[in-house]
């Protein structure tokens, strides 16, 4: 199935709130950066729930055929990284969500209103 990076980053945010997942937010970064267009942030409130919550994001686009290029803190039990060139999905324990403060740093950047509970439309 091929996704826009846009839908990319919806479907994967989609798929985070599902798994409850707190504090979705995507934020649109592609007059910002070459780094990617989107970056999809959360939280998971414990070790075990940010590696379930990154597992979840990358065995449910698999199945779209969509594999991340590359994954970063898989071992970690703070912060969990999946690069999908385009969309890059931040899962982030509490603490260090606090500390890195992506949505500052990317303070410019354009947030998208994610849908409701409903499924994204692809």
């Amino acid at each position: 199935m091929e996704l826009t990076p846009r839908e990319l980053a919806l479907q994967a945010a989609h798929f985070l709130s599902e798994k409850k997942a707190h504090d979705v937010e995507v934020l649109e970064i592609t007059d910002l950066t070459v780094l990617a267009d989107y970056f999809v942030i959360c939280t998971g409130t414990s070790s075990t729930q940010v590696r379930s919550l990154a597992e979840e994001v990358e065995f449910r686009l698999s199945e779209l055929g969509i594999e991340p290029h590359h994954i970063e803190g898989h071992r970690s039990t703070s912060w969990v990284l999946l690069d999908y060139s385009s969309v890059i999905v931040h899962v982030f324990y509490k603490d260090s969500r606090e500390f890195y403060r992506l949505e500052h740093l990317w303070a410019d950047a354009k947030r998208l209103e994610l849908p409701g509970e409903q499924s994204i439309q692809v």
